[in-house]
């Protein structure tokens, strides 16, 4: 594993990535929680899905937005954390040579990460880890939309990302889709981290299948 500093503007993104010298899979950007909720890039959840991906050979990058840990700036409420996402997609791109990415993100960083992907050619698809639409608006539900595939994990116990409208909310995404829902989960995914990352771990293989 390699710590990483990624240049956005005037910005600088502490980083973490692992890279597979054999393995040719898409590689994964990883989208932590809200920065003012105490989200960060060693969050259980994507602790555990970092640590699989690794485990299993497979290219990632985890990060912290702006004005996280050691990422300089400031919280904006989206607009700039757009473009941190933005600047790490570049990264892999530009100075990693990976050609073929997938965006998974957890909560505030689902709502982020995958606003992008529909702007970025070369990322296949995306993973929602408990997606706030209640929470966050609309804009981010508008910006998500995408023909390319995803997938979309709720734990029927979140009271965040409320499990009670997931199926009005998953019904508005295109083609293709799936949904995973996590029995007994809450926001926080405490005790479900597993089952999380294999599940992100079956997504990342499908895609590299096609």
């Amino acid at each position: 594993m390699e710590k990483v500093f990624i240049q956005n503007d005037k910005i600088t993104l502490e980083a973490r990535y692992f890279e597979s010298r054999t393995n040719k899979e898409p590689a994964v950007l990883i989208c932590h929680p809200h920065p003012l909720y105490g989200g960060n890039f060693n969050n259980n959840v994507v602790l555990a899905v970092f640590d699989a991906l690794i485990n299993n050979n497979i290219s990632c990058l985890k990060f912290n937005f702006r004005g996280v840990g050691l990422s300089t700036g400031i919280h904006t409420a989206g607009l700039g954390e757009l473009k941190d996402v933005t600047a790490c997609l570049n990264f892999l791109i530009h100075n990693k040579n990976q050609d073929k990415l997938i965006v998974c993100g957890y909560s505030y960083g689902a709502a982020i990460g995958c606003s992008v992907v529909a702007r970025c050619a070369n990322v296949l698809g995306y993973i929602a880890i408990s997606f706030p639409w209640d929470f966050m608006g609309g804009e981010y539900k508008k910006l998500s939309q995408t023909t390319k595939p995803k997938l979309f994990i709720q734990g029927d116990k979140d009271q965040i990302a409320f499990y009670s409208n997931f199926q009005h909310h998953f019904d508005f995404y295109q083609e293709p889709k799936i949904k995973h829902i996590i029995k007994g989960a809450d926001h926080l995914y405490m005790g479900y981290e597993s089952e999380v990352a294999e599940k992100v771990l079956e997504f990342c293989g499908s895609l590299n299948k096609k």
